[in-house]
C-alpha cells in the first residue's frame, strides 16, 4: 500500500508534523511505503479559476503543485496533518486542496460517470489535527474539508485523530498516548 503523508503546517516540527511523523511510522511499520509532502516547502500558488483543467483535467500553473499530483494519483491512503486556523485547515494545505480540482476534472474527462471501473477499492484518507482552543465544533470545518478533498481524490475519509488545547508548539509530545494513537492509526489504515 503506498501512503501519501501531507505535512499541512506552515511551522516544522509542531504537533501536527510530529502526528504525522507517528502515524507514518506505523504505517511503515504495517508495511506500506510511503511518501512525505511538505506543503511549506512547496512554491505554489493557489487555483486561479481559469478553467484550463476543465479542459484538459491538468492544472496549466507550472510550479510546485506538479510533482504532487502523481504521487496522489498513486496513492493508496492519503494522510492529512494541519493545525486548525479559524476552525479550518491551514491556509498553505488549502491552497493544495484547491489545486486538486484538476485531478477531479481528470477523474470526470476520463469517464463518463466520473467512476474509475474495476477499481475495488477507493483511496483512504485520514486526518491529523491539533488546535489551541476546545470549541465544541472545532474540527467540523476541516473534516467537511476532506471528506471533499477525498472525493476529488476518488476516495472517502476513513477516519481521524483531532486533539483540542495543544497550544504549545511541542505539547503533543507531552502526553505520550497521544502519539501512540497516531501511530496505531497509521497501522490500522492498512488492516482496513
Amino acid at each position: 500500500m503506498q501512503i501519501v503523508g501531507i505535512y499541512g503546517s506552515p511551522r516544522k516540527g509542531g504537533n501536527t508534523d510530529r502526528m504525522m511523523d507517528a502515524f507514518l511510522e506505523g504505517a511503515l511499520e504495517a508495511g506500506a511505503s510511503v511518501e512525505r509532502v511538505y506543503v511549506r516547502r512547496l512554491k505554489m500558488q493557489g487555483c486561479v479559476g481559469c478553467g484550463g483543467c476543465d479542459e484538459t483535467g491538468a492544472c496549466v500553473v507550472d510550479d510546485g503543485m506538479q510533482p504532487v499530483y502523481p504521487l496522489l494519483e498513486a496513492a493508496d491512503g492519503v494522510a492529512v496533518a494541519t493545525p486548525i486556523y479559524f476552525y479550518n485547515v491551514s491556509g498553505q494545505l488549502k491552497l493544495l486542496i484547491d489545486r486538486c480540482q484538476a485531478l477531479f476534472m481528470k477523474k470526470q474527462l476520463e469517464l463518463p460517470d466520473g467512476k474509475a471501473h474495476g477499481q475495488t477499492k477507493p483511496k483512504k484518507g485520514f486526518l491529523l489535527s491539533a488546535a489551541a482552543t476546545r470549541g465544541k465544533r472545532l474540527f467540523d470545518c476541516a473534516l467537511l474539508t476532506m471528506h471533499y478533498f477525498m472525493d476529488a481524490l476518488g476516495g472517502e475519509l476513513v477516519g481521524d485523530l483531532c486533539f483540542r488545547e495543544l497550544e504549545g508548539k511541542a505539547d503533543v509530545g507531552k502526553d505520550p498516548h497521544l502519539l501512540a494513537r497516531c501511530r496505531e492509526a497509521g497501522r490500522q489504515l492498512l488492516r482496513e
